[in-house]
């Protein structure tokens, strides 16, 4: 038991999803009216587009396996990427707590049109257009492309960090083409990562600096 422990014992973190989960439900429960709504003009502009519900379904393994992949190979990392993401989604709902808000983009969905529209119907059922700035889907995205990008192990893996950027653009892109974000939440969770990067990344060494993309410097 001692020696899972000492292995393993950085598995604690991830306790944080019994504070996150009951929270995120509360607030979807008692966030039904009298919410802010996050709407721009260029949010007009931008088509549904119900494939996009492909990456967006994806967020889940893209993130899970990031975190997966870093308890077993760098406990550092582990570390910098729990904490960048459980960061900002604590600040996300406090926002959401003190500042109630919602979206009204979504169109009216044909589930029969065709799978993918199926999905987006499945999705609509699942989570309520409240609670939506700044955007989880983005932010989580931004952290996850981040700890690829300052893997040392994955440095020389150049197809997995271009594969990680395109599924994080394409993530970012499905939130606002399926009508469940406003480009609002995407720019603030855009905004919340540049806050949470230096707190949580301050530690690199220079050596890492200098050989760091530019998307993270």
């Amino acid at each position: 038991m001692k020696k899972f422990l000492k292995k393993y014992g950085h598995f604690w973190i991830l306790s944080y999803g019994f504070i996150y989960i009951p929270w995120f439900l509360h607030l979807e429960k008692t966030v039904t009216k009298h919410y802010h709504i996050m709407h721009s003009r260029l949010d007009d502009l931008i088509p549904f587009n119900e494939f996009f519900v492909i990456p967006y379904f994806l967020w889940f393994a893209y993130v899970a396996a990031a975190i997966v992949w870093f308890f077993f190979t760098n406990r550092e990392d582990y570390y910098r990427l729990c904490g960048f993401l459980f960061t900002g989604m604590t600040l996300s709902l406090l926002i959401c707590t003190l500042f109630p808000n919602g979206t009204d983009l979504r169109p009216v969905v044909d589930p029969d049109k065709n799978i993918c529209s199926y999905l987006v119907s499945l999705l609509h059922e699942a989570d309520t257009c409240t609670n939506v700035f700044p955007s989880i889907h983005v932010y989580n995205s931004i952290g996850t492309h981040i700890a690829v990008m300052k893997s040392e192990r994955l440095r020389s893996h150049r197809l997995i960090r271009a594969a990680s950027f395109i599924l994080m653009v394409s993530i970012c892109m499905a939130t606002v083409f399926l009508k469940q974000h406003s480009i609002i939440d995407v720019i603030g969770a855009v905004l919340l990562s540049a806050v949470i990067y230096p707190l949580v990344y301050s530690g690199s060494t220079q050596s890492e600096r200098k050989t760091e993309p530019e998307f993270i410097r």
